[in-house]
């Protein structure tokens, strides 16, 4: 059975007060692993060079580019060959961008319960607007969202709370009011930086750092579901 680890003796009462909820894009809505692995390996099989197991991959998609041109290429971005390697990925992914990408499962379900519920949701991903503007579209989600912030919307990324902070505006409600959701500990990082209350949800990639309980915040959930079941408990 799943369960709600509650991190923060505040996590119970602070759901009374959100009006929005924002989420990451990778590995929280939408599983978009297979693209992102598909491109790398079309790097390597491009130069006669073996494919990498997606298992290997699939933790590094919260890296982006670095994470993927690591594992395949064990390059870094401090070296000469990263750029061209990172533009030769990004080129392949866009060609690419929904061939393999969904949402999760109960992820449309979610979404449509915030709306059923009188809150408005959006997404703040470290995703440049170049990918998650039209992966958004292609997902019918762009006419539904209060908001779409990429990693280059405003001049930082997260783990810094701008984009968030963006996100909110965008959305006509303050900060406090905001619930922001991730699957990894930057996002837990950049929502407690905004003055947001944070949920963690274990579908996602989580990389491979601290185990999630350790990443600080308020809520753990193992589903949308759950994540919806306790936003209505308190209200």
């Amino acid at each position: 059975m799943s369960t709600v680890i509650l991190n923060s003796p505040a996590a119970a009462p602070v759901r009374t007060a959100i009006r929005t909820v924002l989420f990451d894009l990778d590995g929280t809505l939408v599983d978009s692993a297979p693209d992102l692995a598909g491109a790398t390996n079309e790097m390597l099989v491009a130069r006669g060079l073996p494919e990498v197991p997606f298992e290997r991959l699939r933790p590094m998609v919260g890296m982006g580019a670095r994470g993927m041109m690591g594992v395949a290429f064990g390059v870094s971005p401090m070296e000469m060959s990263f750029p061209a390697l990172r533009d030769e990925f990004f080129d392949r992914y866009e060609q690419r961008l929904l061939r393999a990408t969904f949402p999760f499962e109960g992820v449309a379900a979610m979404l449509a319960s915030l709306v059923a519920d009188g809150l408005s949701w959006g997404i703040v991903t470290n995703k440049s607007e170049r990918f998650a503007l039209p992966l958004t579209r292609g997902l019918g989600w762009d006419a539904q969202a209060a908001a779409v912030v990429g990693g280059d919307t405003t001049p930082h990324s997260k783990p810094h709370p701008a984009p968030l902070l963006e996100a909110a505006r965008r959305a006509g409600v303050s900060p406090h009011e905001c619930l922001y959701v991730g699957d990894d500990a930057r996002d837990i990082v950049a929502g407690r930086a905004a003055g947001m209350p944070t949920v963690a949800v274990r579908w996602g990639y989580l990389g491979d750092g601290e185990p999630i309980e350790a990443w600080g915040a308020d809520v753990v959930v193992d589903t949308p579901s759950q994540l919806i079941e306790w936003l209505r408990t308190s209200r």
